[in-house]
């Protein structure tokens, strides 16, 4: 009896623990109950930045695209570095300002980063890369800066990718000159498998010739990039995996999940990265 109780004593706490490890199924889901994910972050309380809402026939993406700027207060916005940020995959323009990138921005500047402006457009769920005659990236490249023009902003000279928006920023690294890229929670794919399993490239020819992870040798070796990801986020090792070959100017890897909680709490720090570099 006793060593079947210690037996059944050690499965259970090899149990507890591979659970708490997130190492068995349901380990996220009990350390999130725990407390153990890290706290989730929260909008600072200050003055939204000026938010202005465009729509702008993209001919690239064969459809209307909302585009949303986002200037300090009072600032001079023909002169402001632009930080152009790609949302994740069913998000929007607009989502980026329910996420309360506003009030980052203005407590950036306050923080004491120089002013820049924030600017999203729509890029549909196909990571950024073209799909059909769907192509976000080209609308980047060729549409964006035009569009931008017309209002008296600079070409966007920084990224800032979340989730899905993080493919999109290191495909765009390596065709445009920037001076620095901001990770959050990048979603990213170490085979073809999990990449199909989304449903958002058009094939396997496709995706190899976009996913980063596979073209980590084609960006430049100056560029400074930040990455911050979840160690709960289930992008978590595509995420380690391309910090170990790409070697980031940062790589901050905590508790946390794929969640707008986690993108605020660390959302201070990623602006204070790209301002320090803008």
């Amino acid at each position: 009896m006793l060593v079947g109780g210690l037996l059944a004593g050690g499965l259970a706490v090899g149990y507890g623990a591979g659970m708490l490890g997130g190492v068995l199924p349901g380990g996220t889901r009990l350390r999130r109950e725990l407390g153990l994910t890290g706290p989730d972050g929260v909008v600072p309380d200050v003055p939204a930045a000026t938010v202005a809402a465009q729509v702008r026939y993209s001919a690239a993406r064969g459809r209307t695209v909302n585009l949303v700027t986002m200037v300090p207060v009072s600032a001079d916005h023909t002169r402001l570095p632009v930080f152009l940020v790609l949302h994740g995959r069913s998000s929007s323009a607009q989502e980026m300002v329910g996420l309360g990138l506003p009030r980052f921005l203005t407590a950036a500047v306050a923080a004491g980063a120089k002013p820049f402006a924030l600017v999203a457009v729509d890029g549909g769920d196909s990571y950024w890369v073209a799909r059909g005659a769907d192509d976000p990236q080209a609308m980047v490249r060729n549409e964006l800066p035009g569009w931008l023009d017309e209002l008296g902003l600079a070409r966007p000279s920084v990224v800032l990718g979340i989730s899905m928006g993080c493919f999109g920023a290191l495909v765009l690294a390596r065709n445009e000159p920037l001076a620095a890229v901001a990770l959050i929670s990048p979603a990213l794919f170490e085979n073809w498998p999990d990449a199909a399993a989304r449903n958002a490239f058009a094939d396997e020819t496709t995706w190899v010739a976009s996913e980063p992870l596979r073209h980590v040798a084609d960006l430049p070796p100056s560029l400074p990039i930040g990455i911050w990801c979840g160690e709960e986020d289930p992008f978590y090792p595509a995420a380690r995996r391309f910090a170990e070959q790409a070697h980031p100017a940062v790589a901050a890897f905590e508790s946390g999940e794929h969640s707008e909680g986690y993108w605020r709490r660390v959302m201070p720090s990623v602006l204070g990265f790209l301002g320090a570099r803008a």
